[in-house]
């Protein structure tokens, strides 16, 4: 199983994905992981989001094909980055979910400004930059608001998840 964990910065994909995985059994690719290791300074240019999103497609691929679920934490800022993804690793509707996370722009702005020791470098300007160009989800999904964590159901989202996917 495929779960890709979409937003904005700072909307709360990490927490969530981390949250979720013991309880679906996953492994996390974190585009922030992958990027931190590819790229010693990002700037976020196109061609540096692409090698990140190919390298955690390749490395989602070879999890698919060994038996291991995998959470996909990264922004897909576009519906064609979403349906790529899920081209690429030829996933049916029984073995793939995607989740949104939403929260107020207050909330990602503070999240944003007090970040400390995070692997993603995403600051203020750059969910600027994603906000302009981030489409929402189209189809069917999940979506959590993020705003308070200790409110999240884990256990709930993970039982959403898994009971339709098996």
């Amino acid at each position: 199983m495929i779960v890709i964990i979409c937003g904005l910065p700072g909307v709360g994909k990490t927490t969530l994905a981390t949250g979720l995985a013991p309880l679906i059994n996953a492994t996390v690719l974190s585009t922030d992981k992958i990027r931190k290791e590819l790229i010693a300074t990002p700037t976020y240019i196109w061609e540096e989001r692409r090698l990140v999103y190919d390298v955690m497609t390749l490395i989602a691929k070879y999890c698919q094909n060994s038996g291991v679920n995998c959470i996909l934490d990264a922004t897909f800022s576009t519906e064609s980055s979403r349906n790529e993804v899920r081209r690429k690793l030829v996933l049916t509707c029984n073995r793939f979910s995607i989740i949104e996370c939403i929260c107020s722009e207050d909330v990602i702005i503070s999240r944003l400004k007090n970040r400390e020791n995070d692997y993603s470098d995403a600051d203020i300007s750059i969910y600027r930059k994603m906000k302009n160009i981030y489409e929402p989800v189209r189809g069917e999904h999940i979506i959590i608001d993020t705003s308070n964590p200790s409110n999240i159901d884990m256990k709930r989202i993970a039982e959403q998840i898994t009971k339709t996917r098996l």
